[in-house]
Protein backbone atom coordinates (compact mmCIF):
# COMPACT_ATOMS: atom_id res chain seq x y z
CA UNK A 1 0.00 0.00 0.00
CA UNK A 2 1.08 3.20 -1.00
CA UNK A 3 0.06 6.69 -0.37
CA UNK A 4 0.20 9.73 -2.54
CA UNK A 5 -0.13 13.33 -1.99
CA UNK A 6 0.29 16.01 -4.99
CA UNK A 7 0.96 19.42 -5.01
CA UNK A 8 2.05 22.42 -6.89
CA UNK A 9 -0.80 23.21 -8.60
CA UNK A 10 -2.49 26.71 -8.33
CA UNK A 11 -3.64 29.52 -10.89
CA UNK A 12 -1.14 30.50 -13.64
CA UNK A 13 -1.23 32.89 -16.87
CA UNK A 14 -1.43 31.14 -20.39
CA UNK A 15 2.01 30.70 -21.12
CA UNK A 16 3.43 30.01 -17.47
CA UNK A 17 5.23 26.91 -16.37
CA UNK A 18 4.25 25.10 -13.22
CA UNK A 19 6.19 22.07 -11.50
CA UNK A 20 4.18 19.38 -9.81
CA UNK A 21 5.34 17.21 -7.40
CA UNK A 22 3.95 13.53 -5.99
CA UNK A 23 5.14 12.18 -2.81
CA UNK A 24 4.78 9.29 -1.61
CA UNK A 25 4.61 7.17 1.32
CA UNK A 26 4.08 3.85 2.80
CA UNK A 27 6.44 1.82 0.21
CA UNK A 28 9.31 2.45 -2.24
CA UNK A 29 8.58 4.34 -5.74
CA UNK A 30 10.88 1.65 -6.97
CA UNK A 31 8.39 -0.56 -6.66
CA UNK A 32 6.28 1.55 -9.19
CA UNK A 33 6.06 2.66 -12.61
CA UNK A 34 4.51 6.06 -12.03
CA UNK A 35 2.04 8.53 -13.95
CA UNK A 36 0.42 11.79 -14.49
CA UNK A 37 -3.29 11.78 -15.17
CA UNK A 38 -5.70 14.89 -15.08
CA UNK A 39 -9.50 15.18 -15.77
CA UNK A 40 -11.99 17.78 -15.85
CA UNK A 41 -15.68 18.22 -15.02
CA UNK A 42 -17.76 15.74 -17.41
CA UNK A 43 -14.74 14.36 -18.65
CA UNK A 44 -13.09 10.77 -18.37
CA UNK A 45 -9.24 10.87 -17.08
CA UNK A 46 -6.53 11.48 -19.65
CA UNK A 47 -2.78 10.62 -19.17
CA UNK A 48 -0.64 12.73 -19.38
CA UNK A 49 2.97 11.41 -19.09
CA UNK A 50 4.21 8.16 -17.44
CA UNK A 51 7.92 7.05 -15.83
CA UNK A 52 9.33 3.69 -15.62
CA UNK A 53 10.24 2.66 -12.13
CA UNK A 54 13.90 3.81 -12.70
CA UNK A 55 13.09 6.15 -15.51
CA UNK A 56 14.74 4.27 -18.06
CA UNK A 57 11.31 4.93 -20.09
CA UNK A 58 9.10 8.37 -20.63
CA UNK A 59 5.94 8.54 -22.48
CA UNK A 60 3.36 11.66 -22.45
CA UNK A 61 0.50 12.53 -24.33
CA UNK A 62 0.55 13.89 -27.77
CA UNK A 63 -0.86 17.32 -26.29
CA UNK A 64 2.33 17.72 -24.16
CA UNK A 65 5.07 15.78 -26.14
CA UNK A 66 7.25 19.20 -26.55
CA UNK A 67 5.79 21.18 -23.12
CA UNK A 68 5.88 19.00 -20.19
CA UNK A 69 9.17 17.20 -18.56
CA UNK A 70 8.30 13.93 -16.29
CA UNK A 71 10.94 12.90 -13.90
CA UNK A 72 11.58 10.87 -10.56
CA UNK A 73 13.66 11.37 -7.56
CA UNK A 74 13.30 7.57 -5.94
CA UNK A 75 15.66 8.20 -3.29
CA UNK A 76 13.38 11.11 -1.68
CA UNK A 77 10.00 9.21 -3.13
CA UNK A 78 8.90 11.55 -5.50
CA UNK A 79 7.49 12.27 -8.89
CA UNK A 80 7.59 15.36 -10.91
CA UNK A 81 5.79 17.17 -13.75
CA UNK A 82 6.97 20.28 -15.12
CA UNK A 83 4.76 21.72 -17.81
CA UNK A 84 5.75 24.79 -19.77
CA UNK A 85 3.74 27.50 -21.87
CA UNK A 86 0.38 26.40 -20.32
CA UNK A 87 -2.40 27.30 -22.16
CA UNK A 88 -6.86 27.26 -20.85
CA UNK A 89 -7.40 23.84 -22.22
CA UNK A 90 -4.89 22.29 -19.59
CA UNK A 91 -7.18 23.54 -16.77
CA UNK A 92 -8.04 20.59 -15.15
CA UNK A 93 -7.30 18.10 -11.62
CA UNK A 94 -4.00 16.79 -12.03
CA UNK A 95 -3.34 13.20 -10.24
CA UNK A 96 -0.46 11.13 -9.82
CA UNK A 97 -0.57 6.92 -9.73
CA UNK A 98 1.24 4.16 -9.35
CA UNK A 99 1.44 1.59 -11.05
CA UNK A 100 3.14 -2.20 -10.02
CA UNK A 101 3.47 -2.69 -13.95
CA UNK A 102 7.01 -0.97 -13.23
CA UNK A 103 7.88 -0.68 -17.12
CA UNK A 104 5.31 1.45 -17.49
CA UNK A 105 1.46 1.83 -18.86
CA UNK A 106 -0.56 4.77 -20.00
CA UNK A 107 -3.47 2.89 -19.14
CA UNK A 108 -5.74 3.82 -15.93
CA UNK A 109 -7.26 0.46 -14.94
CA UNK A 110 -3.13 -0.65 -14.46
CA UNK A 111 -2.29 1.86 -12.14
CA UNK A 112 -2.88 0.59 -8.25
CA UNK A 113 -2.82 3.77 -6.34
CA UNK A 114 -4.08 7.35 -6.73
CA UNK A 115 -3.67 10.64 -5.24
CA UNK A 116 -6.14 13.12 -4.02
CA UNK A 117 -5.43 15.30 -7.12
CA UNK A 118 -4.11 19.16 -7.43
CA UNK A 119 -5.93 21.81 -9.47
CA UNK A 120 -4.22 23.33 -12.25
CA UNK A 121 -6.23 26.42 -13.73
CA UNK A 122 -4.31 28.24 -16.56
CA UNK A 123 -6.30 31.78 -16.86
CA UNK A 124 -6.29 33.89 -20.89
Amino acid sequence: QVHLVESGGGLVQAGDSLSLSCEASGDSLSNYAMGWFRQVPGKERDFVAGIAWNGGNRDYADSLKTRSTISRDNTKNTVYLTMYNLSPEDTAVYYCAASAARAGTRWPKNYNFWGQGTQVTVSS
